[in-house]
């Protein structure tokens, strides 16, 4: 019986077995340890101790919605389907995304009529559009799934959140601060505690950053509401909830873990991408051009 489930799978025998050690893990790390885990606290505080380097392991930043693979991030029509457009065709497999099970709730992203559109028209100019390309700051929530890790820095009475993309930081203010005196790239971050979770409202983003590679986006009124809990000492479940009545008909969810990363030397490295894109972005104004 066994050894006709992992044929018709097509594992060997050793692939199966431990296909089935990390469904059994999952089952664990999603079920006993929500359930029963108690997070150790901060120095000094009664809230869990959430400080460490993490990082999202999923496909999320190509498109936050479930996909199927696709032969590049900007396509055009083909004779027998989409191709890669002329600008991403030496990309090869490089330049493709990869198939995603998706992290939205209901699984597809309820914009307004315009918004989708909008969102199609952002995905079919890829290359010209979106912020990551020209390293502009990524905002909230996308610098928690940039394939890049991030540092929870905490202490009793406060909290800091580095990533390694683009340098790009946030305090987490826990006084009510009032309203963000102007809109921002990273926006402006209130926490509090519930139980062992922690909430961010993330308020005064304006609306330049997208959501992932796919063109998703916002308005300049967009309010998320981020949720952190400790379910083991590697995971951290991440939730934010995204409310923005000019490009959506009702607030949704997007869900995943965050990795603690395990390394004894594991630290942030320097991704100062600005430098990276000049050539891009000034190029052309140089006394003597390069080719491009």
């Amino acid at each position: 019986m066994a050894g006709s489930i992992w044929r018709r799978a097509g594992l060997s025998a050793p692939r199966f077995a431990q296909a089935m050690v990390v469904a059994v893990f999952v089952v664990a790390t999603t079920g006993v340890f929500a359930q029963d885990y108690i997070a150790p606290r901060v120095a000094g505080g009664e809230q869990p101790d959430l400080n460490g380097i993490w990082q999202a392991l999923n496909e999320a930043n190509y498109d936050l919605e479930r996909h199927m693979a696709r032969p590049s991030m900007q396509l055009r029509a083909g004779p027998h389907g989409p191709l890669p457009s002329v600008d991403t065709l030496k990309l090869g497999a490089v330049g493709a995304v990869p198939p995603g099970l998706g992290v939205v709730e209901g699984g597809r992203i309820p914009y307004t009529e315009e918004g989708r559109a909008q969102q199609q028209a952002n995905q079919a100019n890829w290359l010209d559009r979106d912020p990551e390309i020209k390293c502009y700051l990524p905002g909230i929530p996308r610098a928690t799934y940039l394939p890049h890790p991030f540092q929870i820095v905490q202490n009793a009475d406060s909290m800091l959140m580095i990533y390694q993309y683009a340098g790009a930081v946030r305090e987490i203010f826990f006084d009510d601060i009032g309203p963000a005196p102007i809109d921002s790239w990273m926006g402006q971050s209130v926490g509090r505690w519930e139980g062992d979770t922690l909430v961010v409202e993330v308020t005064g983003q304006h609306d330049m950053t997208w959501f992932d590679r796919s063109g998703n986006h916002h308005s300049d009124q967009m309010v998320v509401t981020e949720r952190f809990t400790p379910v083991s000492p590697y995971h951290l479940h991440y939730e934010a909830t995204i409310e923005d009545p000019v490009t959506f008909t009702r607030p949704w969810v997007i869900s995943m873990p965050l990795y603690r990363r395990m390394e004894p030397n594991a630290r942030l490295m320097d991704f100062n991408c600005i430098e990276f894109v000049e050539e891009l972005l000034y190029g052309e104004w140089r006394r003597q051009p390069l080719e491009r």
